[in-house]
């Protein structure tokens, strides 16, 4: 298993990599000052850009939602990657090669060699299947997609292919491009038989599966033919690069919109992805000829931010008794969400792609908006189950659907669905209140037990070991004042002062002279969260290296809840037009820092002057009056080289 990537690595990818050139692979930036970019913000919606970048110091910031980091931050918030993916993704573009702590090794050269293959392999069958898609064969697919209200550039958004009729059309265009037929067993895109290898998909319609960052890992075929005696839908079978529990299909579409929005649609058959993204739900995904299960929850919970129930997963199902079970199944695994989850059944059984055939985009925006909470479809169907005009029947609906009511976990929620089951049973308040009430005291809540393993989670998450975190915290927590940080009012010219030096270490270490540094070591600054970030720089500046890597490592040394400030200082832009200027404004106020020092330090020796009685101890009163002239002449040769 591979260990800790080696810190000095991790540096070194931080130093090689190009911030700018990544982030505006998401963004389109222009410049916003010296040395800083600007555009609209990937991680929210606005109208007006707030995302700052600063490149040489390889951090961004956005003041509308306060993300903040470097580029490792920034790819895994884009590409919902962990740390250690992403740093090894990031390696791997710039031929770093990583080193990992505790005799721990990364992935196993021979391994990634045989992944990478059969990643190439699907990428060529995807084109491969595309291209078919416009041959004269493949009338019949056009047809069939046109008939399900797609065009071609609908086609083509969602990379539609088709699998020419025959037994070898994709062999052998793999094997002339280099593949053994060893190395296509592996893919899943071959059966065996006492021939050898053929192709698994012949005459279908194709769509192909990506996994998160967008690389084709399988492939799902529906039949198009009546001499095709397979089953309707074919998929890949699982293979070292697709595991059917892990894989959403039209993840790589919908992620960043559903960490947005924090809102997932999960529907049922490809073309319902696709009809619901053309119709503006583009939330949605589906599993890939398997149920939503542990697998499908973790990727929900990592793109939805899954924290505080203020997220919600959309369930869509056929009417019909199978989609009803779906449902159901849907419902059990419900405990393993913070977010609420919902149900969307479609009129007359009908699935969001039929919906759009026969009514149109509006009506499958209809279908999701009208949506009803999975709890009232459960408890709905549990009491179904019995005959509510005896009174035995009641007795019994309300003994099964007391614990669902009892496992609600907003306590806001629960209260209400107690009085709405009351009246669905024709009971009395009080005693469905009591049937509720002992439930959920008798029988955890696996919402309960969801909650607090979350909440265990995320406190070993964010203590990964040396410099593999995960996520920063939004920047608002200092806006909401964090314990022990309040804002600083930058109406007191000193505090303005303190962040206007900070800003300039932070942005432009290099402009400062060894002598400035030791000056700024001993400098006290009066906000709270000034000092802290001041002690950070102090700590920091010990160890750094390299100008990219410098504000990672403050932002290492400061309190979780100003991290995010560190960055807004790194990406302020600050009152200069060229270079010269910028080169005079860093002296004036680092100049302006060590004045207000000495003047901090004059006060003080003015003050044991008042209290010392001169005719007592001579000596120690002419020191203390020539330290105050010696502080006093430093404080005049620094105005004199601002104003020089």
């Amino acid at each position: 298993m591979a260990g800790l990537i080696k810190r000095e690595d991790i540096d070194a990818v931080r130093e090689r990599a190009d911030l700018r050139e990544v982030v505006e692979q998401y963004v389109t930036l222009r410049g916003a000052g010296i040395g800083s970019w600007k555009g609209l913000c990937p991680f929210h919606d606005e109208r007006s850009p707030s995302f700052h970048i600063r490149p040489q110091v390889g951090t961004f910031h956005c003041f509308g939602c306060g993300e903040s980091g470097d580029v490792i931050a920034f790819l895994m918030g884009m590409e919902h990657t962990s740390f250690q993916e992403t740093v090894e993704k990031l390696a791997g573009r710039m031929g770093i090669e990583l080193r990992y702590e505790d005799g721990g090794k990364g992935p196993d050269k021979a391994e990634v060699g045989r992944r990478q293959r059969l990643l190439d392999a699907h990428k060529i069958a995807d084109e491969f299947f595309q291209a078919a898609l416009q041959s004269p064969e493949a009338q019949t697919a056009r047809e069939m997609l046109t008939g399900r209200g797609f065009t071609r550039e609908h086609a083509a958004q969602f990379s539609v292919g088709y699998a020419p009729k025959g037994w070898d059309n994709l062999l052998k265009h793999l094997r002339s491009k280099g593949f053994s037929d060893e190395e296509l067993t592996e893919t899943g895109m071959f059966s065996s038989g006492g021939r050898g290898i053929y192709d698994r998909f012949r005459g279908r319609l194709m769509w192909p599966i990506r996994n998160m960052t967008g690389n084709t890992v399988g492939f799902g075929g529906r039949h198009l033919y009546e001499d095709d005696k397979g089953p309707k839908y074919l998929n890949s079978p699982e293979t070292a690069i697709y595991k059917k529990s892990q894989v959403l299909y039209g993840i790589e579409h919908a992620k960043r919109h559903v960490a947005k929005q924090r809102q997932l649609v999960v529907v049922e058959g490809y073309t319902d992805v696709m009809a619901c993204h053309v119709a503006g739900v583009e939330t949605a995904v589906a599993t890939c000829g398997t149920a939503f299960g542990e697998g499908h929850i973790r990727i929900a919970r990592r793109l939805i931010s899954d924290e505080g129930g203020v997220g919600e997963v959309i369930f869509t199902f056929d009417g019909d008794a199978a989609g009803q079970q779906a449902a159901l199944k849907a419902f059990k695994e419900d405990h393993m969400f913070l977010a609420k989850t919902f149900i969307a059944v479609g009129p007359e059984g009908m699935d969001p792609c039929d919906i759009r055939q026969h009514r149109g985009d509006e009506a499958v925006r209809e279908l999701i908006s009208s949506k009803t909470p999975l709890f009232e479809f459960a408890i709905r169907a549990k009491l179904r189950e019995f005959d509510l005009n005896t009174i035995e029947g009641r007795v019994g609906a309300l003994r099964a659907t007391a614990p669902i009511v009892g496992a609600i976990k907003d306590p806001a929620l629960r209260p209400a669905y107690t009085r709405e089951l009351a009246g669905w049973l024709g009971a009395e308040m009080d005693d469905v209140a009591r049937a509720v009430a002992y439930a959920q005291k008798h029988q955890p809540s696996p919402h309960q037990e969801a909650e607090k393993a979350a909440a265990n989670n995320q406190g070993t998450g964010s203590q990964r070991q040396g410099d593999q975190r995960q996520g920063e915290p939004d920047g608002e927590q200092l806006r909401r004042s964090a314990p022990g940080y309040p804002r600083p009012d930058t109406r007191d010219p000193a505090v303005l002062m303190e962040r206007q030096a900070l800003e300039v270490i932070l942005q432009h270490p290099t402009h400062l002279t060894a002598e400035q540094w030791e000056e700024i070591f001993t400098v006290r600054f009066t906000a709270p969260v000034h000092q802290a970030i001041h002690d950070g720089v102090r700590i920091a500046a010990a160890s750094a290296s390299d100008p990219r890597n410098w504000v990672q490592a403050v932002r290492d040394e400061v309190p979780e809840p100003i991290k995010s400030f560190v960055s807004e200082l790194a990406v302020t832009s600050l009152p200069t037009n060229s270079d010269e200027h910028l080169e005079k404004y860093c002296q004036s106020i680092l100049n302006r820092l060590v004045e207000l020092k000495i003047t901090h330090q004059k006060a003080n020796l003015l003050g044991r002057l008042q209290r010392m009685d001169a005719s007592h101890n001579p000596e120690e009163h002419q020191a203390l009056n020539r330290e105050l002239m010696e502080l006093e002449r430093r404080r005049r040769s620094l105005r004199e080289a601002e104003w020089g």
